[in-house]
């Protein structure tokens, strides 16, 4: 084959009819220019949302979700835009859709439904915000902090490091715990039981004491309670409140507590209980007593 038929087999490929409805024909080289110039219309805006976008409403002091918001909302609209212009330039008529609509219902309605569905849920959830990036949520059973709200799902860094991909439609169809979604200030409670006879108003002072840490917030009261009489321990409960940006804050501030208070206790002389059982032996008759030789019950075995 010459360079001219090579040519002529080229130029009928790329001018091949793809659609044709009354006056309305669409070409291959038409399809190819459209995706071309979306394609680069689509780099073209993450780029832009990426580093100027980003980089100006960064320098207006807007806070971390507002400024992705804003770039998520920039970035559907522009795609929107570049749709509705790569198909005009590249000589598509936007009324095409018109006509196969109702095959692209029916291709939607069977095939994308969860796709649309999470896309759509992605929309509400950037607006409506009840989640937001540095969140901390906890779903049935994965707890972690929200680090993306992406188009489909929604990206959770759990306490391990690994990360959770949840559908978007889970936030908005399911029961969603969020730690911080009014304040990042979480209570906490650490539990210890003391053997019975310990100084009951010493215990409490020293758990007040054991309390007194760079994070636990001074905005609120901090609390010891005397619980229960338990059945092998007085039982006090030591609430006090924390401010949680991460999802370990809470036990790293736990561990501290309980470090003091085995150490004050220690120092005062205060038990921490442990279980105890008492056995009482029927002695209205002789007890009967079996010695067995180790060496007799080897053999028989």
């Amino acid at each position: 084959m010459n360079w001219q038929e090579l040519s002529s087999s080229f130029a009928n490929l790329w001018q091949t009819e793809l659609y044709k409805a009354g006056d309305t024909q669409i070409y291959l080289s038409q399809v190819i220019i459209a995706f071309s110039l979306i394609v680069i219309g689509f780099i073209i805006v993450r780029w832009l949302g990426a580093h100027v976008v980003k980089r100006a409403l960064k320098n207006s002091s807007s806070t971390e979700n507002t400024v992705y918001a804003f770039r998520k909302l920039f970035s559907i609209l522009a795609y929107i835009l570049i749709v509705l212009i790569a198909l005009p330039i590249a000589g598509i008529p936007i009324t095409v859709f018109a006509v196969m609509g109702g095959a692209l219902a029916i291709g939607v309605g069977f095939g994308a439904q969860n796709l649309l569905n999470n896309l759509i849920s992605g929309v509400i959830l950037i607006a409506e915000r009840p989640i937001r990036i540095g969140d901390i949520v906890e779903l049935e059973k994965e707890r972690g902090r929200v680090e993306e709200i992406g188009n489909r799902c929604v990206r959770i860094r759990r306490y391990d490091g690994v990360h959770v991909l949840v559908p978007n439609s889970y936030f908005l169809e399911q029961r969603v715990v969020n730690w911080t979604l009014v304040s990042a200030d979480i209570r906490s409670v650490v539990t210890v039981g003391v053997a019975y006879g310990s100084p009951v108003q010493k215990v409490h002072d020293l758990m007040l004491e054991a309390a007194v840490h760079d994070k636990v917030s001074a905005d609120y009261p901090v609390e010891v309670f005397f619980d229960n009489f338990g059945d092998n321990a007085l039982v006090f409960n030591l609430f006090f409140w924390t401010s949680v940006h991460q999802p370990m804050d809470i036990r790293r501030v736990q561990s501290d507590v309980r470090f003091n208070i085995e150490r004050l206790f220690a120092e005062n002389g205060v038990v921490v209980a442990f279980p105890q059982r008492d056995v009482h032996l029927d002695t209205s008759k002789p007890l009967e007593i079996h010695l067995k030789d180790p060496s007799e019950q080897k053999k028989g075995s």
